[in-house]
């Protein structure tokens, strides 16, 4: 129990403080659902490729027009890409609670009236978002400070037809970890599915769970920061938008059925035993 004196000592009663742990509570616990598969993508990523060479039939290099590519990058500047990409949703994500209050003191705003638009995914609310902006501009220069020279664009859409407002802004990046969780979880349990008899055969004739596990990797790393998507490229909502447009694609991949038998039931749903 709480001090019974604490709201003299310090002006707060023991109900604000235990709210206050509360919500250190709540966003640990965000953090871990939302920042682990970020931070845990990142550890596969510089694990299991080298940042200049190509190992073997794993590079990571993407040209246009192939595979609907819309970049062009050799194999150490998409991994650079990729990272510094990863290093930026990570930044994102820690700060998100942060972000939301700045995203709802700009969509009430009552110096910032909104146009009701066609934006080419019907008719959005587009509506400036001046305090998101800087605050993700002062994110994204702190991450270029710590990863070296930038790959790609820097601009940061808001307020147009590919992020309208902000509340789209937070929605988009509250995302992250519906696709890279599943893509975790899978890579995670090759292991499980190549010594349980049931799959080891699946997992054997596909080529054994190391190569299973570089192929899936390979791709995410490749077509998952492709520049495609409708609105993609490589400006900082491009990447996001990149890798959505894979996660369309999963269903058409060789290696689908494995995502199935570690229990993939969707980028929207649930892993099940």
């Amino acid at each position: 129990p709480l001090p019974r004196n604490i709201d003299k000592a310090g002006g707060l009663s023991p109900d604000d403080v235990a709210l206050c742990v509360q919500s250190f509570g709540d966003l640990q616990a965000y953090l871990g659902f939302n920042q682990g598969p970020i931070e845990a993508m990142i550890r596969l990523l510089e694990d299991n490729f080298d940042a200049h060479e190509v190992e073997g039939r794993y590079s990571l290099e993407i040209r246009h027009g192939m595979g609907g590519s819309q970049l062009s990058h050799s194999h150490a500047t998409q991994y650079k890409f990729v990272l510094q990409s990863l290093t930026l949703w990570r930044e994102v994500v820690h700060n998100m609670f942060h972000l939301w209050i700045l995203a709802e003191r700009d969509l009430l705003a009552a110096d910032s009236p909104y146009r009701l638009m066609n934006t080419g995914q019907g008719l959005n609310r587009v509506q400036s978002a001046p305090r998101i902006g800087r605050a993700m501009h002062d994110l994204l220069s702190r991450v270029q400070s710590r990863v070296g020279p930038w790959v790609g664009l820097s601009v940061v859409h808001l307020g147009d037809r590919d992020v309208p407002n902000a509340l789209v802004f937070i929605d988009k990046y509250t995302q992250m970890a519906r696709i890279l969780d599943p893509i975790v979880r899978t890579v995670e349990a090759l292991p499980g599915l190549a010594a349980d008899a049931r799959t080891s055969r699946v997992i054997k004739d596909l080529g054994g769970p190391d190569h299973i596990k570089k192929v899936v990797l390979c791709d995410f790393f490749r077509h998952g920061f492709d520049g495609s998507g409708s609105d993609g490229g490589s400006c900082i909502d491009g990447r996001l938008t990149s890798a959505w447009n894979w996660c369309s694609r999963l269903e058409k991949k060789d290696y689908h059925s494995i995502f199935m038998l570690a229990g993939f039931q969707g980028f929207d749903g649930d892993f099940r035993k």
